[in-house]
């Protein structure tokens, strides 16, 4: 299932004529069926603009975001939602819900009007659950998890719509390295073994060579590069990204590249 923006611009203030004033300005970002794709860049570059534009709760004001060719403004919600889900980087529900709570509201695209979670509801819960590592977690208060116990719940959920893209707004954020490399085996694995499509924002040059075959750099809302890793993550863009001199080299043991900050560019 092909995910694709096509010459989009955004701006939040529509009312703001200055280009200055765009969140994104003519991006195109193509994301192929089973692949995993990174957006990179500085805060306010405007990668979570452009993860919400790619899961239609955003519109652009020029270009098009399509789904297999469709654009997304001719997809229902319900019917979207079904297809495509997100993970946002935090996530504070309203009341104390349950692990298995938190999990089933991924069904609620798949149900109709007043209707109840049934048994195959629950049974896919559950399989969402195990898949995370979260099934011993179902009846806990979600709220008394970790950092890493919950962000594995919030995948579960959009597991359990049974969506074949999976958007994620910087997954390891604010996680200690046990549970960053937890969830990014997680994302490896969901993405091997099921074939969901995934697109990724974050801040982590690492997790993104470790995990993503494909790389979007984001500056000031315009693509400035993008492509395999290999290609993309150099030293001079790492630069003209971040303004950051930094080693960028291939690490045997990890088996990807990595890449290490050294001092702000002068």
């Amino acid at each position: 299932m092909s995910l694709t923006a096509e010459h989009v611009s955004f701006r939040y203030d529509a009312r703001r004529e200055s280009a200055a004033e765009f969140a994104l300005h003519d991006v195109s970002v193509a994301v192929q069926r089973g692949s995993l794709t990174g957006l990179l860049g500085p805060n306010g570059c405007g990668k979570t603009t452009l993860l919400r534009l790619m899961a239609g709760v955003l519109q652009p004001g020029q270009g098009s975001v399509t789904l297999n060719g469709r654009s997304l403004r001719e997809i229902p919600r319900r019917e979207l939602a079904r297809q495509v889900a997100i993970v946002p980087q935090e996530t504070h529900p309203a009341f104390d819900y349950t692990v298995l709570e938190m999990t089933l509201m991924g069904r609620h695209p798949h149900l109709g009007l007043m209707q109840l979670e049934g048994p195959d509801d629950i049974a896919i819960a559950h399989e969402s659950l195990a898949a995370t590592g979260t099934a011993d977690l179902a009846h806990r208060a979600f709220a008394t998890l970790s950092g890493g116990e919950k962000q594995r719940v919030v995948i579960a959920s959009a597991l359990a719509q049974s969506s074949s893209v999976l958007l994620l707004d910087e997954p390891t954020a604010s996680l200690d390295l046990a549970y960053q490399l937890e969830v990014a085996s997680l994302l490896s694995r969901l993405n091997r073994d099921r074939g969901v499509t995934m697109v990724l924002a974050t801040h982590d040059l690492n997790l993104a060579a470790a995990l993503c075959d494909s790389l979007v750099l984001l500056r000031a809302g315009r693509v400035i590069a993008q492509g395999p890793p290999r290609d993309v993550l150099t030293a001079p863009l790492v630069q003209q990204l971040y303004n950051v001199e930094a080693d960028v080299r291939f690490h045997d043991a990890a088996g990807h590249l990595t890449v290490v900050p050294i001092r702000r560019a002068r």
